[in-house]
């Protein structure tokens, strides 16, 4: 087959360490150059075994935990008018990921298959892909709890006894309503309700609770 076609097949996986695999690839080309009893079926063999887990480790590192960091951070100075928001969120995301593509794409070129035979029998992949995918929900959870502001005015009791109702479901569980809140989004996209309608949704309710005086 020639080097063109044999590129021009299906291949998906995270683009920012894709380049560990371009690197791979480009020596096992180098040596069916060099060797005449290498097969080259295996290179379209390592591209398409490699591609699942490369992308299990890359979706959880870039995706699922830089994304959302520089997303927290973002935010937090975006809220109060802070220009560094977007400034800081196109740092973050981007001057790990250049730099991550250049590494990998070195790796993959000097060590070959070796390196990725021996990181997948050590067991270190899933442990990445873990580790990547706890430090994500830690900082969703952070998020959660610190950005979204959700309280009820509702007052119960009477005249001078008269206590918010947010401050009883504040001393059972402070930010009980956000997570409640957050829980219920969660649910719907998992249900695998558009995020545009949500956002209308959630627009509708704010706007209707505020004139009622319920929220």
């Amino acid at each position: 087959m020639m080097i063109r076609n044999r590129h021009l097949e299906f291949f998906s996986t995270t683009p920012h360490i894709s380049t560990f695999l371009v690197g791979l690839l480009a020596k096992m080309e180098e040596r069916n150059a060099t060797d005449e009893n290498f097969d080259e079926s295996s290179i379209n063999a390592v591209k398409a075994s490699l591609m699942g887990p490369m992308a299990a480790v890359g979706d959880s590192l870039i995706w699922g935990t830089l994304r959302i960091i520089a997303a927290g951070i973002a935010i937090s100075f975006a809220t109060q008018g802070n220009i560094l928001g977007p400034i800081l969120f196109l740092l973050i995301i981007n001057v790990p990921a250049f730099a991550l593509r250049w590494f990998c794409l070195n790796q993959g070129y000097s060590m070959g298959t070796k390196y990725f035979e021996e990181f997948a029998e050590s067991g270190a992949m899933e442990k990445i892909s873990r580790g990547a995918s706890i430090l994500g929900l830690l900082v969703i959870g952070a998020m959660a709890a610190t950005m979204i502001y959700f309280e009820l005015p509702l007052q119960v009791g009477a005249g001078d006894f008269a206590m918010p109702l947010q401050s009883y479901l504040n001393e059972i569980m402070p930010g009980l309503l956000p997570l409640g809140l957050f829980g219920i989004m969660y649910y719907l996209l998992g249900k695998k309700m558009k995020t545009t309608t949500l956002l209308v949704g959630i627009f509708v309710v704010a706007i209707l609770g505020s004139f009622l005086g319920i929220m």
